[in-house]
């Protein structure tokens, strides 16, 4: 970075009057991490960076190499609106390098800017909006987290204002100050869960700002004495929280899936897109669903996607055309839950997407009927399978998958495959509550 672009910043953080600076990351697993740094430490960051121990954090790197060094990205400059003024701060999202001055291949984020580089060398732009849905919790005496209801409202209710409302207000008002276009914001269908959504932008951009959201949503429930939750399925017999992905490709400054002539309107480049993504589906599940409890949300009855298919229709399909065409043409992949790395779950899908435009992969027949209503026998003959039940059936399957592999990396897949086994194998070993109450008094 030349010294006049850092002359700019730093006079920016002086007009400001930011007193710290976070220099924001984000782990394998997709945890916000962060280190803080007073001002004056700035000019060191735009030039050297700043150290960190890397085998501290989850997939990063082993005790022996682990040193490595935060470069701040200057376009990601936000206030912390939150903040207070007499010690304002302010974030920037960073880029993870090793000591000899090269991106860290295990970097989420470095991942995500690889592919889409590979895309814009054939034309190719892509955007994508999350659906990101979480849950409001009470917190206990201690401040600890609890599965205690906030509310008992449900889809789109307007409930008395209560601290779960005032959350998601607040939350809607500091992102906007953060520079969020926000599209939507309302009550989901399970009580105490609510739904924000983004407009579209560059996969890049909007994962920094799921990284901030989630960073922002957890900060602002504990200032309210909630607990702002990700987790897919904390509570048995409703809903889960997913994180639908609507995505799309622009070309030439126009939207590449949208076609007047094709038919639903479709661009023949949309429905290789579809192709790509249903071809590799079981290995993207492993990334999009990356705990034991994401299996526990993807089961029939409670809206989720769990059959492998795609329709323009209606929305019990995994992969969705939602009816606006033109600049809003999209596939939204419905089975992405918010634990994921948005990172690594954007990349994955923009590599499958691209593989079946280059390779012109058709996707089967739109499925036009609701799927959770067919038989198995109807779903057996429309040629409609399941994703993976579990967190060690997806493991096995991105293990599998040579394309998603090489997008990750040897070393991101090493690190991938060593925690999903671990977490398998603690949960196999867990001796859980509904085994308790059916064996323990039968037998």
């Amino acid at each position: 970075m030349v010294s006049e672009e850092i002359d700019s910043v730093l006079k920016r953080l002086e007009e400001d009057n930011v007193k710290s600076v976070l220099l924001q990351f984000s782990d394998l697993e997709g945890k916000p991490k962060n280190v803080a740094i007073p001002t004056k430490q700035m000019r060191k960051a735009l030039t050297d960076g700043i150290s960190f121990d890397g085998s501290s954090i989850q997939g990063f790197a082993r005790l022996e190499e682990s040193d490595m060094t935060l470069h701040p990205e200057v376009s990601t400059y936000q206030i912390i609106p939150w903040s207070d003024e007499k010690f304002r701060m302010a974030r920037f999202i960073c880029n993870v390098y090793t000591i000899h001055g090269e991106p860290f291949t295990g970097d989420p984020r470095y991942i995500l800017k690889r592919e889409m580089e590979k895309a814009a060398k054939l034309g190719y732009t892509f955007n994508v909006g999350p659906e990101m849905e979480f849950f409001l919790f009470r917190t206990d005496e201690n401040g600890h987290a609890t599965v205690n209801l906030q509310d008992h409202g449900s889809y789109f209710d307007q409930t008395p204002t209560d601290p779960g409302e005032d959350v998601r207000r607040d939350l809607v008002i500091q992102l906007s100050e953060m520079g969020f276009n926000i599209e939507a914001s309302h009550h989901e269908v399970a009580p105490s869960q609510h739904e924000i959504d983004f407009t579209y932008g560059s996969a890049l951009e909007i994962a920094d700002k799921v990284v901030t959201f989630k960073f922002a949503a957890k900060t602002l429930a504990l200032k309210k004495g909630l607990h702002a939750t990700f987790m897919p399925k904390p509570i048995f017999g409703i809903n889960g929280s997913g994180m639908h992905v609507n995505s799309s490709l622009m070309k030439d400054g126009k939207n590449a899936f949208f076609d007047p002539e094709g038919e639903d309107q479709l661009s023949d480049t949309a429905r290789y897109f579809i192709g790509g993504l249903l071809k590799h589906i079981d290995g993207i599940t492993r990334i999009a669903n990356p705990t034991v409890n994401s299996y526990k949300r993807l089961i029939p009855g409670y809206e989720a996607p769990v059959y492998v298919g795609w329709s323009a229709l209606n929305r019990s399909a995994l992969i969705r055309v939602p009816s606006s065409r033109g600049k809003s043409t999209r596939a939204e992949l419905r089975s992405p839950d918010p634990t994921c790395n948005p990172y690594l779950t954007f990349a994955v899908m923009l590599a499958a997407g691209m593989e079946g435009i280059v390779n012109k992969i058709e996707p089967p027949e739109s499925i036009d009927k609701n799927i959770f209503r067919m038989t198995p026998a109807e779903r057996e003959a429309e040629g409609i399978r399941c994703l993976p039940w579990s967190l060690v059936e997806a493991n096995a399957a991105l293990m599998k998958d040579e394309l998603l592999c090489s997008v990750l990396g040897e070393h991101v897949v090493a690190q991938i495959k060593r925690i999903g086994e671990l977490e398998w194998s603690d949960f196999s070993k867990a001796i859980t509550d509904w085994e308790i109450k059916r064996y323990l008094a039968t037998y």
